[in-house]
């Protein structure tokens, strides 16, 4: 009966834990793609950190992609951790700079290359901790980076935050990549998530010889999706060599190289963000 009572008792503590830091969040922004492959976490890192240059603004970013949790090396935190566990078994996300803060799967696993292992319900249970559980403080923009798909994650955080502020739907200009982003787009409209957007992501190489422009593979799609479903056209973030070096070697890229084409797209749509 104590082990009963004690689980009962962490249960209630948690959920008290949990409408607390609802409560203290202005806004939350969901980052969904309905496929992997479409660097939805490059955005995701890129978009909270373009928003914490806002001094004044305190932001917070939650890796919910419980499996491939990918936030930490894209932010050079690799070696991040987790402290403050107490009475309350509340702890601090990690800091990147004083206003933005990130919590992730990988700050607790044995090293990074450990799988995780686990079930639907599970990870439900962590995601729900981490919104619980950390110390977010007040904030005014939660970012979460989403698992690809529309399967438990997705669906854990958007019923456990009730009023997600809006949803960014990344895709590539690939037919396929825009098909499953019109399921993203119906995923959200169908939990009453209001859709900020779709962002169409290696829309083109910048050629690091001439500066031009080169379609790789196709241009247009996410604007004609987004007209199509009805939802703003956030705009097209081209393919640069240096946002993967940016990624593997741990620093923002919208830091690193402030005036590229692909950061001042970033920009672009933080600043239709914010302006919502």
């Amino acid at each position: 009966m104590g082990k009963v009572r004690q689980r009962t008792e962490e249960k209630e503590l948690l959920e008290q834990q949990l409408e607390e830091n609802l409560g203290n969040i202005k806004h939350t922004l969901i980052i969904i793609s309905g496929k992997g492959g479409v660097c939805k976490s490059t955005v995701a890192s890129n978009i909270a950190f373009a928003l914490s240059q806002d001094e004044s603004k305190k932001i917070g970013l939650l890796d919910a992609d419980i499996d491939g949790p990918n936030i930490p090396k894209m932010l050079g935190l690799e070696n991040g951790n987790i402290t403050g566990y107490g009475e309350d078994k509340r702890f601090e996300p990690v800091s990147l700079r004083p206003n933005l803060g990130i919590i992730s799967m990988a700050f607790f696993l044995p090293d990074r290359y450990s799988p995780v292992i686990w079930r639907g319900p599970l990870k439900a249970g962590a995601i729900k901790q981490f919104l619980g559980q950390v110390r977010w403080g007040k904030l005014d923009y939660l970012v979460v980076d989403l698992p690809p798909g529309t399967g438990d994650a997705p669906l854990s955080v958007a019923q456990l935050i009730k009023n997600i502020s809006g949803a960014i739907v990344v895709t590539t200009p690939q037919d396929v990549a825009l098909l499953d982003s019109r399921k993203a787009i119906n995923f959200a409209r169908k939990l009453d998530v209001p859709v900020v957007g779709i962002l169409e992501n290696m829309s083109g190489l910048i050629c690091p010889k001439c500066g031009e422009k080169i379609d790789l593979f196709k241009t247009g799609g996410g604007k004609e999706a987004a007209a199509e479903m009805g939802v703003p056209f956030l705009g097209r973030i081209p393919i640069d060599p240096e946002i993967v070096k940016s990624g593997d070697s741990g620093k923002p890229f919208v830091e690193t190289f402030p005036e590229s084409v692909a950061t001042k797209a970033f920009m672009e749509v933080v600043r239709k963000v914010v302006s919502e």
